[in-house]
């Protein structure tokens, strides 16, 4: 499950999603964000990738993405994964840098 609000719709500076799942493997192809991603992990585990780096995220942990830097994470079991991605924008601006979306595969700006 992936939910969202965009905080321009309420005045507020920050946009959130909020994800739970427990489908291994299951996460966002390679993006970036003109401003920070906060994943504040409320269950689970997932394996993050930043800037090239791995590190597996799990429950209890806060992990903030800095702007402009590449990233995606995986679902990884066999605990469901649950967290609230925390955008410092009031709406959702996305590059897409791998997957269907990148640039030149029809680029898009949803979460």
């Amino acid at each position: 499950m992936l939910d969202s609000i965009e905080g321009a719709a309420y005045g507020a500076g920050v946009s959130l999603i909020f994800s739970d799942s427990d489908e291994d493997g299951e996460g966002p192809y390679l993006h970036q964000h003109p401003y920070a991603e906060t994943f504040v992990i409320r269950g689970g585990r997932a394996l993050f990738t930043v800037a090239g780096e791995q590190l597996v995220g799990v429950a209890g942990q806060v992990l903030v993405v800095p702007k402009l830097t590449p990233h995606k994470f995986e679902v990884v079991g066999p605990e469901r994964y649950i967290a609230t991605h925390i955008h410092a924008s009031e709406t959702f601006i996305t590059e897409w840098l791998e997957g269907p979306r990148a640039q030149g595969a029809g680029a898009g700006s949803s979460p």
